[in-house]
């Protein structure tokens, strides 16, 4: 790890980039629960516990900055201590191990096929990025644990540094349960009881549950009205999952995600009216063949001998403008279009609906939800 092919060293960059995961993690999965374990001289260390407040984390992730990367690492004790840790996950949940390897071996005191055995009946996937190069364990680890995905998606080498942080940021993403494997385990579907607590505000510092530190803010339980100092967290004195309503909703969209929007071809374009993005307001570019047109009209008569001179020389003819057709999900007319509210948008607000909010502006608008139920009734013939 105290190589520089990454830069400044991969233990520093691996630093760095953890810390970013965290927020990214519970950025995007707030109700769930993250632990970090750490292997140095043959040794596993519990760096952080098990818990979901990401403040927690990231200050036991700075205090690492301190030290140097000493000795061999041993995937055994790694993984029979993270196994150990999510040995009483609720079974609605998904047991996931993310290992960050630098090492071309590992340092184990017994047999490690035995710890592969136990986490694949413990039903735990592992997801490996190698610093250095393929190792042959670490393949052997990926397949048994991921037996239905390929190997690119569970073990993968990173190549530098922006390709290491993809390959770290794509574990965000909850994966996808098997249905096999939810037969197997008994995974049924089950009411989880959560408590909403409101925000006090203290006249003088008292003494929250979770930490015994003196705060004025903090959140009561809803069920013993114990003191906590953030949330997502669970209640120390009765052990209630305490969270907000906006922590509910933004783990909503990994169950039901964004329908990806259909490309707008030049002929719808041009049957609406819609001329700007719904959702910034920035106007579509025009039709290409529209404005060679306006060029070629407004054009003397000189510039009408030098194209013509200019195709009979094998170039090709600048008058008329093919439309483009659409490769690759890529709109020919700049515009993707919701199939539910109907309206158009940019490339940019594409993403950004997609990748961030997970939700569509038009639908979520009362305007657009107004306009769909006026289209329907239209398409129904009841409006008069």
């Amino acid at each position: 790890m105290s190589e520089k092919d990454l830069r400044p060293t991969r233990y520093l960059l691996t630093l760095r980039y953890t810390t970013a995961f965290i927020t990214e993690f519970f950025e995007q999965n707030p109700i769930s629960q993250l632990g970090i374990i750490g292997t140095r001289d043959g040794l596993a260390l519990t760096i952080s516990p098990l818990s979901g407040n990401p403040n927690d984390h990231i200050a036991n992730i700075q205090k690492l900055r301190d030290q140097e990367p000493k000795g061999q690492p041993s995937l055994q004790n790694a993984l029979d201590m993270a196994r150990a840790a999510l040995f009483h996950a609720p079974t609605h949940t998904t047991r996931e191990v993310l290992i960050l390897f630098g090492s071309l071996l590992s340092s184990d005191p017994g047999d490690i096929q035995t710890t592969i055995s136990a986490l694949v009946s413990s039903h735990i996937t592992v997801q490996i990025i190698g610093l250095a190069a393929q190792v042959a364990i670490c393949q052997t680890l990926a397949n048994r644990t991921n037996p239905s995905l390929p190997l690119s998606q569970t073990y993968t080498v990173a190549l530098n540094e922006q390709h290491y942080r993809d390959l770290f940021m794509r574990a965000t993403t909850p994966p996808t349960t098997p249905q096999s494997t939810k037969e197997d385990s008994g995974v049924q579907s089950s009411l989880l009881m959560m408590g909403f607590p409101s925000r006090i505000v203290d006249p003088s510092p008292t003494l929250c549950a979770c930490h015994s530190r003196p705060t004025r803010g903090g959140y009561l339980c809803s069920r013993c009205s114990s003191k906590v100092c953030s949330l997502p967290t669970q209640c120390p004195a009765c052990g209630l999952t305490l969270i907000l309503s906006t922590h509910l909703a933004r783990s909503y969209h990994h169950l039901f995600p964004l329908r990806n929007w259909k490309e707008v071809s030049w002929v719808r374009a041009s049957a609406s009216n819609q001329n700007c993005c719904f959702g910034c307001q920035t106007p579509f570019p025009e039709r290409l063949a529209s404005s060679h047109r306006r060029q070629s009209s407004g054009a003397g008569g000189q510039n009408h001998h030098r194209m013509a001179l200019g195709t009979s020389r094998g170039q090709p003819k600048a008058l008329k403008a093919q439309p483009v057709a659409s490769k690759d999900g890529v709109s020919e007319s700049g515009r993707y279009e919701c199939e539910n509210c109907g309206r158009f948008f940019c490339i940019d607000c594409d993403v950004f609906a997609h990748e961030v909010v997970h939700n569509c502006p038009g639908c979520q608008s009362r305007e657009g939800l107004l306009q769909a139920q006026a289209d329907g009734a239209a398409g129904n013939g009841e409006i008069e």
